[in-house]
């Protein structure tokens, strides 16, 4: 009957799923009915209301649900998720201020000569605009409103006009900062404290000792951790993208033409390309380059990310008028001011003993008040232009809730499969399979790019990844560690933004 009800669970989840009911109610819903039944049917068929439970009883599956919920918002050593809100705020804030058309139209000028030179543009943008927003949607949109009738008018194939715009879209979705990649990252961590248990209670079958050696060790995967391993493969998509539009171009022509520029390479379209390309690409860098040099944290970085897009656009939307730079030429200024700073002295407000100490603190007192100046001055500009301060928190709000119903809904939809004795019967058959690693690892990749026909990636991520992440980690003989899995999982999922029947990336153009 465990199984029955284990049945009727995923049954129930994927009729809400397919019924359009929200996501946020059907996961947990499904879970609270089904953990609902069972105890009926319990009390009903044998008198006890835990008699179809793997373990325990109703109560104790409920209150884990009840402590899964409060472990994605109360534990204070899952802060990674705090990153989320900022990281959309930084992407909202760049593709309102219209920065993102910008570098879609300038470097199809700069790339439009060359075979395939539209699609390569694209491309381009598309992996700079993942590095500053990791929104598909945004990306997507903004991409296909502008490039899209471009690419057209210039003979371009539709269909690779719109499969460029689209694969280039999904980029936000593996190249760093990525959403996807802290929900993972936050998923990971549990499932490696999960697969630890595991390979220690395995040891000490085995061997009847509780030492476990060092060589049987798990390490988590931090948000930063799996920035650096993400970056290298979204490089990778990203050259081959290109390559593929190049080949294509110079073996088919027809369908991917050049396209003459109007106007010359002069001083001037020098100066507008410096201009577009120059602040996203220090953006990115001090984003991802505080990460990965250890400066700052994920959540530090994505404050740094949220502030630096509101300079951006307090200049963009003042772009022509009078002044429109100050804002930003102060907070560069008042930056290099507290580098300098920084480089020369030992500032620390806790220890100020000497009178060089002294002087540093002022200093930097000075330099961080010009520097909230500047983002002041940017706020109110951004707030009084089209009100879209406003609507860049709006949209902030909508996407984070959405996040993180999402992922307190998968919390009581996990206890409830445990209940029912889900994760055992994977763990069964997983292990159950002739080829060691290698085949569990490809069965678990292939379910995944299924459910992408389906699903979105939050519900892959907050669902899936906390069942299999575990059985995979905890098999010793594969040595691999928890960043390559969630690594190879974001490629996966990545698909699940391409894949028809239900390409989230299609839909949106």
């Amino acid at each position: 009957m465990e199984f029955f009800f284990l049945l009727l669970l995923i049954l129930l989840m994927a009729g809400a799923l397919a019924s359009g009911y929200p996501v946020a109610f059907a996961l947990p819903g499904s879970a609270i009915l089904t953990i609902l039944l069972a105890t009926v049917a319990g009390i009903i068929f044998t008198g006890d209301e835990g008699s179809f439970f793997h373990t325990g009883g109703p109560i104790e599956w409920l209150n884990s649900g009840v402590s899964n919920f409060r472990g994605v918002y109360w534990d204070p050593d899952r802060d990674t998720l705090i990153a989320i809100p900022l990281f959309v705020f930084m992407g909202i804030m760049l593709e309102r201020s219209k920065i993102a058309e910008d570098l879609l139209v300038t470097m199809a000028q700069l790339f439009g000569r060359i075979p395939g030179g539209l699609g390569i543009s694209v491309v381009f943008v598309g992996a700079l605009l993942a590095a500053t927003t990791g929104i598909v949607g945004a990306t997507v949109v903004a991409m296909g409103l502008i490039s899209l009738p471009v690419m057209l008018r210039n003979k371009y194939s539709p269909a690779l006009a719109t499969g460029t715009i689209s694969a280039s879209g999904t980029l936000g979705q593996i190249i760093p900062p990525s959403i996807v990649l802290i929900i993972l990252a936050d998923q990971l961590s549990n499932a490696t404290d999960q697969a630890l248990t595991l390979r220690k209670a395995e040891y000490k079958a085995g061997t009847g000792s509780s030492a476990m050696p060092g060589d049987y060790g798990l390490t988590s995967a931090s948000a930063g951790d799996m920035f650096l391993g993400a970056f290298l493969p979204g490089m990778v998509l990203v050259g081959l993208y290109i390559a593929f539009i190049l080949v294509t171009a110079l073996t088919r022509p027809a369908l991917a033409p050049p396209v003459a520029r109007e106007g010359k390479f002069d001083a001037a379209f020098a100066r507008r390309v410096l201009i577009v390309l120059v602040p996203p690409l220090t953006l990115i860098f001090a984003v991802l380059g505080s990460i990965l040099t250890g400066i700052a944290t994920v959540n530090q970085a994505g404050a740094i990310g949220a502030s630096g897009a509101m300079i951006m656009a307090g200049y963009r939307l003042y772009q022509g008028r009078r002044g429109a730079f100050y804002p930003a030429v102060l907070a560069v200024l008042s930056i290099g001011a507290i580098l300098f700073l920084l480089s020369i002295y030992t500032i620390n407000v806790k220890n100020v003993v000497t009178a060089d100490d002294v002087t540093a603190l002022v200093l930097a007192s000075v330099a961080v008040f010009a520097l909230l100046t500047s983002l002041v001055w940017s706020g109110w500009r951004v707030y009084k232009t089209d009100d879209t301060l406003r609507y860049v928190m709006v949209e902030t709000a909508k996407t984070t809730s959405l996040v993180f119903i999402i992922l307190i809904g998968a919390a009581m939809l996990t206890s409830a499969f445990r209940a029912f004795g889900g994760e055992d019967l994977v763990r069964d058959f997983l292990f159950g399979l002739p080829g060691g690693f290698l085949a569990k690892f490809a069965l678990v990749m292939a379910v995944i790019f299924i459910l992408g026909f389906f699903l979105d990636f939050i519900e892959i991520a907050v669902v899936v990844v906390p069942i299999i992440a575990p059985i995979l980690l905890a098999d010793p003989s594969a040595n691999v560690t928890a960043v390559w899995l969630g690594v190879m999982i974001g490629v996966n999922i990545q698909t699940s933004f391409l894949t028809p029947p239900f390409g989230f990336a299609l839909f949106y153009l």
